[in-house]
């Protein structure tokens, strides 16, 4: 009998398999919670996490708005952190999740931050 979080950690290990974060192309990994959203620009060849960013964030939690409309936020402002080091392309790692909700509001957000993928 598996369970719902045994089920996510095989999805996750699956996409791992085939997707890993380079320093030129690294990979933009999330991870949901119930009440937040946190996500990470990971360079696996050195294991080193290169920009991060969450809804916990001081002026992300300052704002109003839905868990959706943060994690939006929470994209862009991983973006922004990216161009300033200079990254334009990643590889999207859904973490097991559904590319759906929070998580492809995540996705658009860093889309409309400049970053590619």
């Amino acid at each position: 009998m598996s369970t719902r979080t045994d089920r996510r950690q095989n999805i996750r290990f699956r996409i791992r398999k085939k997707i890993s974060g380079t320093a030129q192309l690294p990979r933009l990994a999330v991870y949901r919670s119930n009440a937040d959203i946190y996500v990470q620009l990971i360079d696996d060849t050195n294991g080193t996490t290169l920009a991060s960013a969450s809804s916990r964030d001081k002026d992300i939690k300052a704002q109003q708005g839905t868990k959706s409309e943060k994690s939006k936020l929470v994209g862009t402002v991983l973006a922004n952190k990216a161009t300033a080091l200079g990254l334009t392309t990643c590889v999207f790692d859904r973490s097991g999740y559904l590319y759906h909700g929070r998580v492809k509001a995540v996705a658009d957000g860093a889309r409309e931050g400049g970053l590619q993928f």
